[in-house]
């Protein structure tokens, strides 16, 4: 199944017209013809089957056929990181997160943070991509780059589970020994230079227990990758 992805449209939604772009793609790519049928879905849990009523490859033209709704996962998971140096690396885990099941992320601006800024549209259509390449319904949240002494203001008075991952030496509790019975679950993880220990403090303080990820210490986008896999593991 080929699925394509379209914030616009809706439940009262009757046709939609694709893209240039995508049009070519379509027309020129995968050769669809008039009444040949195309998957969409809204990101908002809608999958939309439809059928091609106009095949100009400049305004592919669809008319929605029927549309199918999917409930979100019951199982939340947010995770606040500090996006890395490298575009790539982060960029990477966006992407496989949003593959296995991710439900929201944060980017979090830190006291050691080596990137200062980020472009929101670029990641969120790589989150749009994975989406598609992984036959999901629901897109994961992006937020803004987000201060943390703000995010932790934030999130002082949230539901479900709070974990902060650090490389400081300290009590911790493997991560996956939390997560019996949660079904929302936030975790920080910081930047190439770790959370200072005044924003370690600042956490424990809001209610966050510090997690061990394991015996090794992980890259930053490697971290957080870990923590998906071992939430989507467990939820099942």
């Amino acid at each position: 199944m080929q699925l394509f992805y379209s914030e616009k449209l809706t439940q009262e939604s009757t046709n939609y017209t694709f893209s240039r772009e995508e049009s070519k793609h379509i027309i020129r790519v995968l050769r669809k013809e008039i009444g040949d049928t195309i998957y969409i879905t809204n990101g908002k849990g809608y999958l939309f089957t439809s059928s091609v009523i106009d095949e100009n490859p400049n305004k592919c033209t669809v008319t929605i056929d029927s549309k199918e709704y999917h409930e979100p996962s019951s199982q939340y998971l947010h995770i606040a990181v500090a996006p890395t140096k490298g575009n790539d690396r982060f960029e990477w885990f966006l992407e496989k997160a949003t593959e296995i099941g991710i439900s929201e992320i944060t980017p979090l601006l830190c006291e050691h943070s080596e990137r200062k800024t980020i472009k929101w549209e670029r990641y969120n259509k790589i989150l749009q991509s994975a989406l598609k390449q992984s036959l999901q319904y629901h897109l994961p949240k992006l937020n803004a780059l987000t201060p943390y002494k703000d995010f932790l203001t934030k999130m002082k008075v949230t539901n479900g589970l709070k974990c902060i991952a650090h490389c400081e030496e300290g009590k911790k509790i493997a991560f996956s020994d939390t997560l019996a019975k949660q079904k929302e679950v936030l975790i920080l993880i910081g930047p190439e230079g770790d959370f200072s220990v005044n924003e370690i403090q600042n956490a424990i303080l809001q209610g966050f227990k510090v997690v061990s990820l394991g015996e090794t210490r992980l890259r930053t986008e490697t971290a957080c990758l870990w923590v998906c896999c071992t939430f989507a593991n467990l939820k099942n």
